[in-house]
């Protein structure tokens, strides 16, 4: 199949761009390289050993992106495009649902007009809220406690609304949760401008000594060690889920919500311990108080996933500190 990856540049959108094309298929990136970098082109020619076809425009330039689809035969889109940090959008709403939701109701409409249904969205474990229970199934109540989720929820909910419209719509909203780790190459992976909003970039910059120490944010959690639990998934995993959600596409029309995690909590000391391990440096931290609005725990439930998709993540922390730690290494080069 010809695939539209929007964000295609981007974190998890480059790891997806590889594992399409060792599937045989055929990948056009679409990014306005506001959260990517184009050196990620040479990285994926690299490791596909065929330069990606990639066309530099804003997602909300309908008429650019219904161009795109009708000059590249694209069959199916995966969509990654969007905004990102919590804390960022509290700061930005109007920007973060103008680039979210606007950006994918442009895509919408520009499916519309050339006559394409079938859609991967990259949605988010943030759109279940505070837990009311664990593990997280895909039957969770709703809720966004900021507007970067509010917007992941709302562009489900415009979803949903497509789908029950018109038959013709295939719409499968994966819910991530932690995304980690790296490509095995060491060439693609985490590269946050700035100071990283996510645990594991931290970790790693603090062991390679580009940042000084690590702040854990509570350590009187009712968890194992009084640290937070989240579920990190490695971004080969992840990947490997896009690929899976498009051939169930292939058979199932409607919309359809899928966690991809890999129903296995661990926590911030649990990540700080097996990232020493795999990089063979001292990961120095302190405790500091908890965070407003950071929960104890949050890990998916992924039976759904293995029923619908047939798929399972398979590559364990020390596999994703380890791909992380090269990665790393590889770009301080």
């Amino acid at each position: 199949m010809n695939i539209l990856l929007t964000g295609g540049a981007g974190y998890i959108g480059s790891h997806t761009a590889v594992a399409l094309a060792s599937a045989g298929h055929a990948v056009v990136l679409y990014d306005n390289f506001v959260n990517s970098s184009r050196s990620v082109l040479a990285a994926l020619q690299t490791i596909t050993g065929a330069q990606p076809v990639c066309i530099e425009a804003d997602v909300r330039d309908t008429a650019r992106l219904a161009e795109v689809l009708g000059s590249h035969s694209i069959d199916a889109v995966i969509h990654f495009a969007g905004l990102k940090a919590v804390g960022e959008s509290i700061e930005k709403p109007v920007e973060y649902y103008s680039t979210n939701v606007q950006g994918t109701i442009s895509l919408l409409q520009a499916m519309q007009a050339t006559g394409l249904h079938s859609l991967v969205f990259s949605s988010s474990a943030t759109v279940y809220g505070d837990p009311q229970y664990l593990p997280i199934d895909e039957a969770h109540p709703t809720s966004a406690t900021n507007p970067y989720g509010r917007s992941k929820l709302h562009i489900e909910e415009i979803l949903a609304d497509c789908a029950r419209s018109d038959a013709s719509w295939r719409i499968a909203c994966l819910r991530y949760f932690n995304p980690v780790g790296a490509h095995a190459s060491g060439l693609i992976g985490e590269n946050p401008n700035g100071m990283p909003n996510n645990l594991m970039p931290f970790v790693a910059r603090v062991a390679a000594g580009r940042l000084p120490r690590l702040r854990v944010f509570g350590n009187d959690y009712s968890t194992p060690d009084g640290t937070g639990v989240r579920d990190y998934i490695h971004v080969m995993d992840l990947a490997e889920g896009h690929l899976a959600a498009l051939d169930f596409l292939t058979h199932a029309s409607g919309w359809h919500a899928i966690n991809l995690g890999t129903g296995q909590g661990h926590s911030v000391l649990d990540m700080v311990r097996s990232f020493e391990a795999a990089s063979g440096k001292t990961v120095p931290f302190d405790f500091a108080p908890r965070r407003p609005g950071d929960i104890a725990a949050c890990y998916a439930r992924v039976d759904k996933a293995s029923d619908l998709l047939h798929w399972q993540a398979r590559r364990d922390l020390a596999t994703m500190c380890q791909s992380t730690w090269h990665h790393i290494q590889s770009s301080s080069t």
